[in-house]
């Protein structure tokens, strides 16, 4: 009689633990409408298990609508994304987010909630199944990769917009899902936290996540991301390993604006910086 008086766990399918090079995210010739122009047009792309793949770009190139299609939170004009190797419409919310977790540009809250009980709401989809047992440990751990446990009981509202932005991605990784989709997770911070959270990212990467990240920077993108996709207008204009991709060229066309990009004389990665006149 006893077990039928507790609580029973829903029989969900869980996602599987991913194989390194596993797609667990793709769009197949996406294009996305709004105000009545595709801002996204003819995309392709892939996320695999074991990288961190920058969207970069201009501003209006498509970077984050790209982000949200993949995302499954805007509906594509034509194409598919698929997230697990299944086609992403038509899935409940509840099944997506075991998936995918998602960081917007901003997060706004209406109540002043403290900052532990904002991370641990990205805990709710696994209440009921069997890993609700992680929730305290994975929240732990979430705010302590951010540095966010020190002001653990302030609330949401009474912080910076740097530490709302670390909170926010707080609450992200503490969804533990095998896909992390991030929009711009760096532009509030300062230059330690940009290479915390991108640190964070790599790590991710490295525990057989797929991460996709919109990143202005393209410093970090070099120094950070396995593969870059540059966009203009819409279309993904070059792909592949920064040192690849990142010319001097390709850049000053997409960007409008002369950039040399140089290696760093102890790692070789690339370095863009604008042309000046001195």
């Amino acid at each position: 009689m006893l077990p039928s008086l507790l609580p029973r766990r829903r029989s969900r399918a869980l996602p599987p633990d991913p194989s390194p090079g596993d797609v667990l995210a793709e769009a197949r010739g996406l294009r996305v409408r709004l105000g009545g122009r595709h801002v996204v047009d003819g995309v392709d792309l892939r996320a695999r298990a074991g990288e961190v793949v920058a969207l970069v770009g201009p501003n209006g190139a498509g970077k984050s609508t790209l982000l949200a299609a993949l995302a499954a939170d805007l509906a594509p004009a034509a194409g598919e994304v698929r997230i697990g190797g299944r086609p992403a419409a038509g899935r409940p919310a509840a099944e997506l987010a075991l998936w995918r977790a998602v960081l917007p540009q901003s997060s706004v809250l209406s109540f002043p909630f403290p900052v532990e009980d904002v991370v641990r709401m990205g805990r709710a989809p696994w209440a009921g199944t069997p890993r609700e047992d992680e929730d305290e440990a994975e929240v732990r751990a979430a705010m302590a990769a951010t540095e966010t446990a020190a002001f653990a009981a302030r609330p949401f509202s009474a912080l910076s917009g740097g530490e709302r932005a670390r909170v926010a991605l707080a609450r992200v990784l503490a969804q533990r899902t095998p896909l992390l989709l991030l929009d711009e997770p760096t532009a509030a911070l300062d230059l330690r936290h940009q290479e915390l959270v991108l640190g964070v990212c790599r790590a991710r990467a490295a525990a057989g996540a797929a991460v996709v990240v919109v990143l202005h920077d393209l410093g970090l993108a070099a120094a950070h991301a396995d593969r870059v996709a540059v966009l203009r207008d819409g279309r993904i204009a070059a792909e592949g390993a920064p040192g690849e991709v990142f010319r001097d060229e390709l850049l000053s066309d997409v960007y409008r604006q002369p950039v040399e990009v140089l290696s760093h004389p102890r790692t070789g990665i690339p370095l863009v910086v604008p042309k000046r006149e001195s």
